[in-house]
């Protein structure tokens, strides 16, 4: 009997995770699909496709083609894009979809939080005054900031940013999370950061600035997420692979496996 075909919108940590836990069971053909946004992707299990699908239409295909039964959207909780694809490509082909979006931060006590609700806004939120910000959101969006060109800026990010794209007063540093606590203490007091601004990820990996900024006393910038897809929401991979677990069982059994 052919294998089940699960497809996995990858590109974090609970994709690899998941992954690899799919492919130690055995019994399944797990293909992991990465944007392709990184040239260096972390070790992945199973089969790894790698660039973009053009469209909610042509993921609906390439499902259709490969024989997926389930797709598994575990892509960053700012791919507000894919997840509009794979919630219409799952529409168009009957594909179940599952996503797997770890819960957003919560501010406790000693958080001084602005929420954004985009890029340009917390652009606006930094002020007139010149600050130094810690601008911890990755490459794609930091073009955005060049409308506040009077502060200064530590850009992190995986993969180098764009020249143009900088903002003229900006110093980039790259560097691949998890990010200690310590760590991040240590940097932000080390170039004299007044300010930080964040997307609200979740997860341990990057918790770090959030909690040092804390403890530092200095405001945080969180730029909120996108509305969530219309779909079977799951907040790790011990309740993705129950999720996956109820959707396959029920055709195993009917073809007696």
């Amino acid at each position: 009997m052919a294998k089940q075909t699960l497809l996995i919108l990858g590109g974090t940590g609970e994709a690899r995770r998941l992954a690899a836990r799919l492919c130690a069971r055995g019994g399944l053909r797990v293909v992991t699909s990465l944007a392709g946004r990184t040239s260096t992707p972390e070790t992945l299990q199973g089969e790894v496709r790698v660039g973009g699908f053009g469209g909610a239409e042509r993921l609906a295909l390439y499902l259709e083609g490969e024989g997926i039964d389930l797709m598994v959207d575990a892509t960053h909780p700012f791919a507000a894009r894919m997840a509009r694809n794979a919630t219409e490509a799952a529409r168009l082909t009957g594909v179940p979809l599952i996503t797997l979006m770890r819960p957003a931060w919560q501010p406790v006590a000693g958080d001084n939080w602005q929420i954004a609700s985009g890029m340009a806004e917390a652009a606006t939120l930094l002020g007139p005054e010149p600050r130094r910000v810690f601008l911890a959101i990755g490459r794609q969006e930091v073009q955005m900031f060049r409308a506040a060109a009077q502060h200064h800026y530590l850009v992190r990010s995986v993969e180098p940013v764009e020249p143009a794209h900088l903002p003229p007063n900006a110093r980039c540093i790259l560097a691949r999370g998890p990010f200690s606590e310590d760590d991040e203490i240590a940097l932000l007091a080390d170039h004299r950061i007044d300010i930080v601004v964040a997307k609200n990820s979740g997860g341990a990996a990057t918790y770090g600035k959030i909690a040092a900024a804390r403890r530092l006393g200095l405001p945080v910038i969180m730029i909120d997420r996108p509305k969530p897809a219309d779909a079977a929401i799951v907040a790790d991979v011990e309740e993705a692979l129950a999720a996956i677990d109820a959707h396959l069982a029920a055709p195993l059994a009917e073809r007696g496996a």
